[in-house]
């Protein structure tokens, strides 16, 4: 059952990520992960487990949105948020464990210029 509000760990470029609650519900999402954008952003899914998901901005590094943090081989940019995803997709609270363990695991803000969270920024074109 899709949950109306939940409750989620927002990590801001800078800072240490704190527990937020945010509206379950397009609009708000597009908003949330929008903070410091012109206008509402698209929303970007990336899996972490089974169970949990970033949620960000899926143009955050082409609009020019502060780098924020590394992410494997990649450079998320502008706020995004750890949230819960159940057994139907739907995302949900994040459980105390995962709070506790991505609040770590984020904890500290990383010094990332400009032009390296650009040289993360792939794009492919493909001739067929």
């Amino acid at each position: 059952m899709k949950q109306r509000v939940i409750e989620v760990l927002m990590v801001e470029p800078g800072k240490e990520p704190s527990v937020v609650r945010l509206e379950n519900d397009l609009t708000a999402l597009q908003e949330a992960v929008s903070i410091g954008a012109s206008y509402r952003g698209l929303i970007e899914i990336i899996p972490l487990e089974d169970d949990v998901c970033i949620l960000g901005n899926e143009e955050a590094k082409l609009i020019g949105l502060e780098p924020n943090r590394r992410l494997w081989s990649d450079i998320l940019c502008g706020v995004f948020y750890v949230v819960g995803q159940d057994d139907e997709g739907n995302l949900c609270s994040l459980s105390a464990e995962h709070v506790a363990y991505y609040k770590e695991y984020f904890a500290i803000p990383e010094l990332i210029s400009r032009e390296e969270a650009e040289d993360a920024l792939m794009m492919g074109f493909f001739i067929m």
